[in-house]
């Protein structure tokens, strides 16, 4: 797997800064969970690595194919869910949340390949700010005067 593509497994990302973290989850019930989710995990992954498609150009097993990467999906995001996790790792953690972000880009990965070698996919820019700022508010009725701040993500590679 390229590196790039390493960068786009922001769930496994997130499990293994949660694994190596210096302060956090050291308690040996963080320990065991995070075992117990990763080897579920890179079950998952493994197995979606594996499969290919789709692609630009449909196939008679696209189908199949999408349905089992959403299976794989339901069955990872049902195990992650189990309320003793969900209450060890809350929503500031993203664990949950980035494993939607990741099952996107097994979803999309073959087909990004289609448009050339350059094609990313993954975060290339966050929002950080819509801001409305009309010159008065009787002016905002008129148009929404909106800015929006952008951060570049610093792609290294």
């Amino acid at each position: 797997m390229a590196k790039s593509d390493r960068n786009a497994l922001v769930h496994g990302s997130n499990l293994e800064q949660k694994e190596n973290h210096r302060t956090k989850y050291r308690d040996i019930e963080s320990k065991k969970y995070l075992t117990e989710i990763r080897t579920e995990y890179d079950k998952c992954c493994s197995t979606n690595l594996e499969l290919v498609g789709t692609t630009s150009t449909p196939t008679a097993q696209d189908d199949a194919t999408i349905a089992t990467r959403v299976e794989l999906l339901s069955k990872y995001k049902d195990f992650l869910d189990q309320q003793h996790y969900a209450e060890k790792f809350d929503s500031r953690s993203n664990l949950h949340s980035s494993v939607l972000e990741e099952f996107l880009y097994y979803l999309f990965k073959d087909l990004v390949t289609d448009f050339g070698e350059n094609a990313l996919i993954g975060k290339s820019h966050t929002f950080k700010d819509i801001l409305f700022m009309p010159p008065k508010y009787s002016e905002m009725l008129k148009r929404p005067y909106a800015r929006i701040e952008i951060i570049k993500q610093f792609n290294p590679t």
